[in-house]
């Protein structure tokens, strides 16, 4: 869950290298460092933000035409400047990591045998070290690169320099991202393509295994078996401005209030006429899904929920069984495969490594029919599914994610409604009834953006609480579990989810005035259960604050603040009920004065296990 970025030109690479660090902070943000190659390795670190590493390259006037740098989430080690990328090889050879080294204790015993010593805690020093041995029996950069990553063993994404091939940039991937940027008579690679769009919108997506040895004017690629491959070259439909904050006061901020456009972006061509084609999942799609007879999605975190309230519209509009499982605990566990359900994996990257790897599974275990919903069109994860369905939210920057989750289940609606016009369970009149709510689902988000104020007011009394309860029943249980993870990730408050009717199987037990019990009201079948489980909480004098529907019949009262959010918005009651979630954890946190963007000890794409 690191941030790399390299370039070789024939101008100073350093504020490229500084620029692509800061677009990448959310990937890590515990130390950062680079090293030019300019008659000799310079390398400068520092613990914390990139503006901290920045000020010290002003101070020691780094520059150079070649160079490597990182932003840091650390794995293995403190994050401390000793721990730093790049790591460096008797002053010849750097290397900047993202990834895990499995087997690296066996490769730094074996390296120490060889006369090595380390200087760091951390897995990535023996890469530098290997590729070092290799490159003092044949000093060939690409050559002692293929041989170093031969002998590594789980995810890497590498760029690797060297000081006497001071215009030779060489990169490495296996199961963590990493493209190469065009330029004219220079080339880059990042991590993510939001680092490299000051420079360059043409890009190369590596696939697994692939090795690159970049020059000023040539780039050669090799697949894992060595074999000169040719990738395709692709045009990025992201402009450098969208990355940029704006008007707004953080990035999450400016996410929760793009919702609107990226519903628009995310719906517009599917919901254009006044039919549905299961063609907006692929060409295949029609096949497929006339095959499936129930549907596994695989997520992590954020996803995971909106897979979770998918799970209540497919069994009740399609009639199909789902079930929605935490994608790192369903490639550890037996199961029982079905070769004829359609197995969806949910994630904004499209890189988060636990995700991936619960695809290759389900895939081993005989499951065909694959489809990936994401936010990144060359990811991983959309190349590796046969169906594929693109939210276009747009550059997400906020470690808590907002806008990725709201497109992902607008694209989870569409494929209930695809698979229940399938199976014959979706009229006509449900089916223009639908596209229509759809069509207005922007309009409505951007009403309950206006309660932002009144939010704001009650996140107040949230700065000095430790603890929370997010209550909800039916489908926005999922939407209760995505409040109470946005308060704790970016406020640091405590916060559970429970279904509602679990108050008195155990957590009523914590309510007392100082936990605030927030609970999500739409006006539908559940509603007067719901009313009785928040008595429950007012007679033990827990505090309310209600998410309501303008026609619940929820009264503010002493102990019960209600906010009314929208008209009873059917299905879709979801997607409008979380944004005011999102919008109460923003303002606690900054009532409690964290760091909303960038957490502490998070990072926004995880692709470590």
């Amino acid at each position: 869950m690191c941030g790399i970025v390299g370039a070789v030109a024939q101008r100073n690479v350093v504020p490229i290298l500084l620029e692509g660090l800061r677009r990448l902070e959310y990937r890590g943000y515990d130390s950062a460092g680079l090293v030019v190659i300019n008659n000799g390795l310079h390398r400068v670190r520092s613990i914390g933000r990139v503006a901290s590493l920045a000020e010290a390259v002003k101070q020691q006037h780094v520059h150079g035409g070649l160079g490597i740098a990182h932003t840091r989430w650390a794995t293995h080690g403190a994050p401390n400047e000793a721990n730093a990328h790049p790591h460096v090889s008797h002053d010849l050879i750097a290397v900047v990591h993202n990834g895990i080294i499995e087997n690296y204790e066996a490769l730094r015993l074996h390296l120490r045998e060889l006369g090595y010593v380390f200087t760091s805690e951390t897995d990535t020093e023996v890469i530098a070290h290997l590729v070092h041995h290799y490159y003092k029996i044949k000093p060939d950069l690409l050559i002692a690169t293929q041989q170093a990553v031969a002998d590594l063993k789980g995810a890497f994404a590498i760029g690797v320099v060297a000081t006497d091939a001071p215009q030779r940039l060489v990169c490495a991937r296996r199961g963590s991202p990493l493209l190469i940027g065009l330029g004219i008579e220079e080339n880059f690679i990042a991590s993510d393509v939001s680092a490299l769009l000051p420079v360059t919108q043409k890009m190369i997506y590596l696939e697994e295994g692939d090795i690159a040895d970049i020059g000023l004017l040539a780039i050669n690629i090799y697949d894992a078996a060595g074999q000169a491959v040719t990738r395709n070259v692709f045009v990025s439909e992201q402009s450098s401005e969208m990355s940029e904050l704006g008007n707004y006061r953080h990035f999450m901020q400016k996410e929760i209030h793009e919702q609107p456009r990226a519903l628009i972006d995310t719906l517009q061509d599917a919901v254009m006429g006044e039919q549905l084609s299961s063609a907006i999942f692929g060409f295949e799609a029609e096949n497929v899904f006339a095959q499936i007879d129930a549907v596994a999605i695989l997520a992590c975190g954020t996803s995971f929920h909106a897979g979770s309230v998918a799970a209540y519209w497919l069994e009740a509009i399609a009639g199909i069984p789902c079930r929605a499982e935490v994608a790192s605990e369903y490639r550890y566990r037996i199961s029982v495969p079905n070769p004829r359900a359609l197995v969806v994996t949910l994630s904004q990257s499209g890189e988060t490594a636990d995700t991936l790897a619960a695809l290759s599974h389900a895939v081993s275990l005989g499951h065909e029919h694959t489809l990936s919903i994401c936010n990144v069109p060359e990811s991983a994860l959309v190349r590796a599914s046969k169906l594929r369905f693109l939210t276009r939210a747009g550059p997400e920057i906020g470690v808590a994610s907002t806008k990725a989750f709201t497109t992902q289940l607008a694209a989870l609606f569409l494929l209930t409604m695809v698979i229940a016009k399938q199976r014959g369970r979706l009229t006509s009149e449900d089916e223009t009834k639908y596209i229509h709510a759809l069509r207005a689902l922007p309009a409505e988000v951007q009403r309950v953006l206006t309660l932002e104020p009144a939010i704001a007011q009650w996140a107040e009394r949230f700065a000095d609480k430790q603890h929370a309860l997010f209550l909800g029943r039916g489908m926005h249980y999922p939407i209760a579990m995505e409040g109470a993870l946005k308060l704790k990730e970016i406020s640091y408050i405590h916060a559970e989810a429970y279904p509602a009717g679990e108050l008195k199987h155990g957590p009523l037990a914590l309510v007392d005035k100082d936990m605030p019990v927030v609970a999500i009201a739409p006006n539908d079948a559940l509603l007067e259960k719901l009313k009785s489980n928040l008595q429950e909480v007012r007679a033990r004098g827990g505090e309310l604050y209600v998410f309501a529907d303008f026609d619940t019949q929820i009264a503010n009262s002493d102990g019960v603040h209600v906010l009314q959010v929208a008209n009873n918005a059917g299905w879709l009651s979801p997607i409008l009920h979380t944004i005011p979630l999102q919008l109460l954890s923003y303002h606690a946190a900054l009532q409690k004065g964290t760091d909303v963007d960038k957490p502490r000890n998070l990072a926004k794409s995880v692709t470590v296990e």
